[in-house]
């Protein structure tokens, strides 16, 4: 399965989780009047959008270049990425916190949590294999011998990484709205819900602040890492007839298009044939070990034999 594929699984596997959670959260804080559950049916509706704004963005991005986007539309994806965080913080987020001070300033009384119970056991399950989907096509990226965190945290895929934080976030309110339930009716005191609806506000606004910190470093223009530029420059030097390679400039323009522009010193007693011929061996050499530099722009010097 290609990583397109597993990245649209993911998606479509959290869309459909998060819109029959969404509706049993909110039946069952219709019922319970269990500010918590109200939280989480927000946040499962949340996530719903966001993943429909993902896949929007895939397809956007996808589109061939034109005159006006001669690189393509690679970018759109990590706009779209950006409009996921923002709904996440302000929406999911801002609206989980509201009604969790709402709910402490004017506490009702609780209900039967049998119905809290149910749908928030039968939420977890859901959630958890959304999450294990998601995990799946965040680990078919990672290096050996780098950490989940690491590929996470590096990741340029916005379907992979928005996936995992949002389905983390959505097991963790769960577990946080079931805390939060289960002390409140222990102790008959309606706070320990209200409060469990402000932390699972506080949450959302964390993930997304990450979210919003992840896809601006990639709309504004993001190189590969340390370890490919190495790479990069060993592999124009091993070509015959380059003498010196400067430190190679990248940029992703999609998860799995870089730009590349490389200086390189040919030496001089290369015609210019030669070096035009040294220049495209660069390039085929550069796309044998990394296919994700479909642009390589080389600017030659030390020509001679003009």
């Amino acid at each position: 399965m290609s990583a397109s594929s597993s990245s649209k699984l993911s998606l479509y596997g959290g869309i459909a989780a998060n819109v029959a959670i969404a509706v049993s959260k909110f039946v069952a804080a219709y019922v319970t009047g269990s500010s918590a559950m109200l939280s989480e049916g927000i946040h499962s509706l949340v996530d719903t959008g966001n993943g429909g704004l993902l896949l929007y963005g895939m397809s956007r991005s996808q589109r061939p270049a034109d005159a006006q986007h001669p690189f393509g539309h690679g970018k759109e994806l990590y706009f779209w990425a950006l409009i996921v965080a923002v709904l996440i913080f302000a929406i999911g987020g801002g609206m989980s916190f509201y009604e969790g001070i709402k709910h402490l300033e004017h506490p009702e009384p609780l209900e039967d949590p049998f119905w809290n119970y149910l749908v928030l056991g039968v939420s977890i399950l859901f959630e958890g294999a959304a999450l294990v989907l998601a995990m799946r096509a965040l680990l078919e990226k990672q290096v050996p011998g780098s950490s989940v965190w690491h590929t996470l945290r590096t990741s340029r895929d916005p379907a992979v990484f928005a996936s995992v934080l949002e389905n983390a976030a959505a097991v963790a309110g769960l577990l946080i709205a079931l805390l939060g339930v289960y002390f409140g009716h222990l102790l008959n005191n309606p706070a320990f819900d209200g409060g469990a609806s402000i932390i699972i506000g506080l949450l959302l606004m964390a993930v997304a602040v990450l979210l919003v910190s992840r896809t601006k470093n990639l709309l504004v223009g993001e190189g590969v890492n340390d370890t490919t530029t190495q790479l990069l420059q060993e592999v124009a030097r091993r070509t015959p007839g380059v003498a010196q390679v400067r430190p190679p400039l990248t940029m992703y323009l999609a998860p799995d298009d870089v730009m590349l522009a490389l200086d390189v010193d040919f030496e001089d007693h290369l015609t210019a044939v030669q070096v035009e011929e040294a220049v495209v061996a660069v390039q085929d050499a550069i796309r044998a070990t990394n296919p994700e530099f479909k642009r390589i722009f080389i600017e030659a010097k030390s020509l001679t034999g003009r």
